[in-house]
């Protein structure tokens, strides 16, 4: 009869006693699998958004920004400097003069021609 009065202990018990579980194991878990969660969702947006380069000290870039009331932000990194300007409409506006035109080509590279310059002829 000593069969039929088997026993189950937790595995860790101590001395042949079972081990009580604690209820605030599963809530260290959820926070553990948050913490991987986060991390995981900041990596991804890093990659889709190419941000990678933030963090190289030899790289350049330009950020523009644009809310839905039509204000823009320039970010601009150079080297180890970060810069945010915020653009008003009142730095677009005013009146200039034509200085010359500007031609793209068909390799994406761009050309300059000064006003009042005539072109060489052979």
């Amino acid at each position: 009869m000593r069969y039929l009065k088997k026993r189950r202990y937790a595995t860790g018990a101590v001395q042949g006693r079972p081990m009580a579980s604690d209820p605030m194991d599963g809530v260290a878990n959820l926070f553990d699998i948050g913490l991987v969660f986060i991390v995981g969702l900041i990596v991804t947006l890093f990659s889709t958004y190419r941000l990678h380069d933030l963090f190289n000290e030899e790289s350049e870039m330009t950020i523009v920004k644009k809310n839905k009331n039509g204000e823009m932000e320039i970010i601009t990194k150079s080297k180890r400097k970060i810069e945010a300007l915020k653009v008003s409409k009142s730095m677009g506006e005013g009146e200039g003069h034509r200085m010359g035109v500007a031609y793209q080509l068909e390799d994406g590279s761009m050309v300059y021609v000064p006003d009042g310059t005539e072109a060489a002829s052979d």
